[in-house]
């Protein structure tokens, strides 16, 4: 999950400004967990198809 779309209990903001300590800490640990967690849905679909046309293009070249 990325963390652009979740909302602090504590100050009620989207975790992703971290105007709260808690936001900050939330965000910073949602980093550290995973390079892919601050990526949005559309980029993470854009590296997919770069890396199936990369596949495609391989096996292409290789037939």
């Amino acid at each position: 999950m990325t963390y652009d779309r979740l909302v602090c209990a504590n100050c009620a903001a989207p975790v992703s400004e971290g105007r709260c300590p808690v936001c900050r800490a939330n965000r910073e640990r949602m980093q550290q967990e995973n390079f892919f967690a601050g990526l949005n849905p559309m980029t993470l679909v854009a590296l997919l198809a770069v890396l199936v046309a990369a596949v495609a293009l391989l096996a292409h070249q290789t037939a």
